[in-house]
């Protein structure tokens, strides 16, 4: 995988529809309803290649704008992804009609992705980049002993649990949120660091960080407990020591209907009962 570096790219700017004109590239989930949609969409807008194209439309659910994200890393595409999945969290709805319009008036979201390093034994550090989440978790029946520190210096000596996390304000709604995390708006500078079913500190529940911090596990005890890192879905089995902070130098645009931004998903599903 590409860890792109260098100079922030420049704020995203929702596309001019008039030069949209063959400069879209569609991509699809491997499913029959993504499938169908594709072929509706390319008989009526036609179906750019990724390297010219001005933009992506994906169709399918959360999983393929999280791999869609992924390949144009270090090109920031904007994406506008239309559901034809489950949860669809980071959709907007499927329409065939109008889509030209819609993307002309579509919201732009800015994100930038965690960078995780993660260190087996004394071989090489394996690095990737996570949209959603870096999280630990535990390989076997035995509960992870980890130890945290947060810019160097030791937060919690030992925590014994399932895994830890930490989440991106755009994740903050998937693995994070169903691990009981808080829900992060988008532009609050925010990381959480949420555990997975904490047995010690038993009361301990997790800590919200700012953007620009350096967050290291060291893994204790890895041959009697071993622990695998993930990257959203990059996995390296029985690290020893893992790394994660922001990459600012790396940015990612999802586009949005103006009536279902983002930011508005983030701030209602917090008022979900």
């Amino acid at each position: 995988m590409s860890l792109a570096t260098g100079s922030a790219a420049p704020p995203p700017v929702a596309p001019d529809p008039a030069p949209l004109a063959g400069r879209i590239a569609f991509v699809a989930a491997a499913t029959d309803q993504a499938g169908e949609a594709l072929a509706r969409l390319e008989a009526a807008y036609g179906n750019a290649p990724l390297d010219e194209a001005r933009i992506v439309v994906a169709l399918g659910g959360d999983g393929l704008m999280l791999e869609t994200q992924h390949r144009m890393l270090g090109r920031n595409l904007p994406v506008y992804g239309m559901n034809c999945g489950s949860v669809g969290f980071l959709m907007n709805e499927f329409r065939l009609e109008g889509l030209m319009e819609r993307l002309a008036a579509a919201q732009a979201a800015q994100l930038h992705p965690l960078h995780m390093r993660a260190f087996v034994g004394e071989g090489p550090s394996v690095e990737a980049l996570a949209i959603n989440e870096v999280s630990l978790l535990r390989e076997t029946r035995q509960a992870a002993k980890i130890r945290i520190l947060v810019d160097g210096k030791e937060r919690l000596s030992e925590l014994i649990c399932d895994g830890v996390l930490v989440s991106t304000p755009a994740g903050s709604t998937a693995y994070n949120l169903s691990a009981h995390g808080p829900i992060i708006p988008l532009g609050a500078n925010l990381l959480p660091l949420t555990p997975i079913s904490a047995f010690r500190p038993r009361r301990w529940r997790g800590a919200l960080l700012p953007a620009e911090a350096s967050v290291v596990f060291d893994v204790l005890e890895p041959q009697k407990r071993p622990v695998a890192a993930v990257a959203d879905y990059t996995e390296v089995r029985d690290v020893r020591r893992v790394e994660v902070r922001e990459n600012r130098a790396v940015t990612l645009t999802m586009l949005f209907d103006p009536d279902h931004g983002l930011s508005e998903r983030i701030i209602a599903e917090q008022f979900t009962v």
